[in-house]
């Protein structure tokens, strides 16, 4: 058995990587891959001499002795995977290990495209140690929450995940960096388009390095953002700058940084409700809807099984979104694919209605929800009743319906959370959509005045588009890929 992980995630070329590994072995070496079209291997160290070390509690810092690894000064931005191999046990490149590897980042100097990692969720998720915020979290008193530690194996590869298998791709666990961030990264490679990297934790630590790129991209499940990492990502698009989320559950919880870097902290419930929330008044009251223009509570999740859905039906065919995909008014993307585009969680825009004739309506209380007043909804997908979570929310839509249809029907106003209306209530939909910052009420705005024009923020509304992307499951998925970054690359 090997394990490690690294002192910090992420590193520049010409730097030194601390890489803590524990083994039963004798001796052992590393074998350094860089992620983009695949696996590219770029170095492997001397044999190093083992030594095994105790296991701790998720919370603590493991404090393993490291090792350290100059970093050539060469090595282009990415995510690098350090493969781990014992003494007379050889082993392959495996992105689902569990076990003997560790992942980090090589950071760049500024181009068009940063891609950003969601380093902190990986690590919400990581129940190595015997816990995580999802089972059996480790407490914190100050600030009060769950904790759980940045310095253990996992946060990506190397180490346990919470979360049921995905019934349509169980080769590797949703909260990691292969599920979505490896595929979304590989076909970015594969197609050409040049990209720095980042984590989101490099961001919270300097919210300047936002400035020298153009186009801030995530892809897949982007949950946990501590307030640092949210407020640099608004002032990069109030200043001009674009963001693209090929995401879902984006920004739903707000985490805490403490203990200079070395763990994180989400309050997310207790007698008093969740402190951790972005959107309740009880909670940050900020609702996430500012950031993506959509949120969770206005979609939905079906975790176990095969999800139903009726695929986005498209409101706006005109869009230079849709450009060159053919796309007509009401037709269904992503109805046929393997897994289905709209996916195991979905955000949304709070609307009142679907309709083919008429397109999707906003519900009168979607600026008060959050929804920015440029919000564009460009395709929606409802999710039925079936769906194994339809999120509470502030209130329902005063009118229901989709495409002429009855939605489901209203249920008994909770009695969890004054003004929440209870789970289910009015029309739920994966929304995909856009809109232009044109000023912030979060005073993160550099100084512009609140009637320029300020960047795009494009989100799809869905965890699971970098699994349909590049796959000839529904080839409108990688033009809309296309579209969306050369459009914001130029903009």
């Amino acid at each position: 058995m090997i394990r490690a992980y690294p002192g910090q995630a992420s590193v520049w070329p010409g730097g030194t990587l601390a890489l803590h590994v524990s083994t039963d072995s004798a001796r052992f070496r590393v074998a350094f891959h860089r992620w983009a079209d695949g696996p590219q291997l770029m170095s492997r160290s001397a044999w190093l001499p083992g030594r095994q070390l105790d296991a701790r509690a998720a919370g603590a810092d493991w404090d393993w002795p490291p090792y350290a690894f100059d970093i050539p000064a060469g090595w282009p931005s990415g995510v690098y995977i350090a493969m781990l191999e014992e003494a007379g046990h050889p082993r392959s490149f495996d992105l689902a290990r569990d076990e003997g590897a560790a992942l980090f980042v090589v950071r760049g100097q500024g181009k068009g495209l940063l891609y950003k990692l969601p380093l902190a969720t990986y690590h919400a998720y990581n129940f190595t140690g015997g816990g995580c915020f999802y089972d059996k979290p480790p407490r914190s008193s100050a600030p009060p929450g769950a904790r759980v530690s940045l310095r253990r194996p996992g946060g990506g590869i190397g180490g346990d995940v919470w979360g049921a298998p995905d019934h349509y791709d169980a080769s590797s666990p949703r909260q990691s960096f292969a599920h979505w961030d490896a595929r979304f990264i590989r076909w970015l490679a594969r197609n050409g388009y040049a990209a720095d990297f980042c984590t989101d934790l490099d961001i919270h630590a300097d919210p300047g390095l936002l400035r020298r790129y153009r186009l801030l991209v995530s892809s897949g499940h982007d949950e946990y953002w501590s307030e640092a990492t949210r407020d640099a990502a608004e002032s990069f698009a109030d200043a001009g700058g674009n963001l693209a989320f090929f995401g879902a559950n984006l920004c739903w919880w707000r985490i805490h940084i403490v203990d200079d870097g070395a763990a994180m902290v989400c309050h997310q419930g207790g007698p008093q409700g969740a402190r951790d929330h972005w959107w309740p008044p009880t909670g940050a009251a900020r609702p996430e809807d500012s950031l993506g223009g959509v949120s969770y509570r206005h979609g939905g999740g079906w975790w176990d099984g095969p999800r139903q859905t009726t695929g986005y039906l498209v409101q706006q065919p005109d869009h230079w979104v849709f450009a060159g995909t053919g796309l007509a008014r009401g037709e269904a993307l992503g109805r046929d694919t393997w897994p289905p585009l709209v996916g195991y969680e979905c955000d949304g825009a709070p609307l009142a209605r679907i309709d083919v004739r008429d397109g999707a309506i906003l519900a009168d209380w979607a600026v008060e929800a959050g929804t920015p007043p440029a919000y564009q909804v460009l395709a929606a997908a409802p999710l039925g009743p079936g769906w194994q979570e339809l999120p509470p929310r502030e209130r329902q839509a005063a009118s229901q319906g989709v495409s002429g249809e009855d939605a489901p029907g209203e249920e008994a106003p909770s009695e969890r959370t004054p003004g929440v209306g209870a789970p289910g209530q009015g029309l739920h939909a994966a929304t995909l959509g856009l809109f232009r910052r044109m000023g912030s009420d979060n005073g993160s705005n550099n100084g512009n005045g609140s009637g320029s024009a300020r960047g795009t923020v494009f989100s799809s509304g869905t965890t699971d588009w970098a699994q349909v992307l590049g796959t000839a499951r529904d080839r409108r998925v990688e033009r809309i890929t296309r579209n969306v970054l050369d459009t914001l690359l130029r903009a």
